[in-house]
């Protein structure tokens, strides 16, 4: 049964307390703080895309990995006033606030690109952000990696 993934607060925490942290792969949970539903994050088999790790290798993100609806998927329904949609919804509903379905619109890259790169490219870790148009933060809620323990 897999563990519960950690919140923000305790993502940052462990951050800030000068842990390594980890790189992000494919089918990590990353969050959108206008959506109402997480996302998985979809890193494509194939060049710059690559991962040292025994099998079953995990191909690991990059900077590039923002492109809406192949990378970034739905966040379910979006509660951003910034949003056109959600603007109409709004203006529809007589002025009662009414969200819209997410269409994420990506502004650029994740932010910070790490020291680590990828065939050139540099990876992300779990303290990576992106930007929607529409004004909402996506960030890395699970970097999709697990950690093991051993006995030296």
């Amino acid at each position: 049964m897999p563990l519960p993934a950690p919140s923000l607060a305790v993502l940052r925490e462990i951050c800030d307390n000068d842990v390594m942290a980890a790189l992000v792969t494919n089918g990590a949970q990353i969050l959108c703080d206008m959506g109402d539903a997480p996302s998985v994050l979809t890193v494509l088999p194939g060049p710059p895309h690559a991962a040292s790790a025994p099998d079953p290798a995990m191909p690991l993100a990059t900077v590039d990995d923002f492109v809406p609806l192949l990378n970034i998927s739905t966040f379910g329904i979006c509660n951003s006033l910034e949003n056109p949609a959600v603007i109409a919804a709004t203006a529809a509903a007589e002025g009662v606030f009414t969200p819209a379905p997410c269409v994420p619109e990506i502004a650029g890259p994740w932010l910070p690109p790490q020291p680590v790169a990828v065939s050139g490219v540099p990876v992300i870790d779990q303290t990576a952000t992106c930007r929607c148009i529409w004004g909402g933060v996506v960030a890395v809620v699970d970097p999709g990696q697990v950690s093991a323990e051993t006995d030296l």
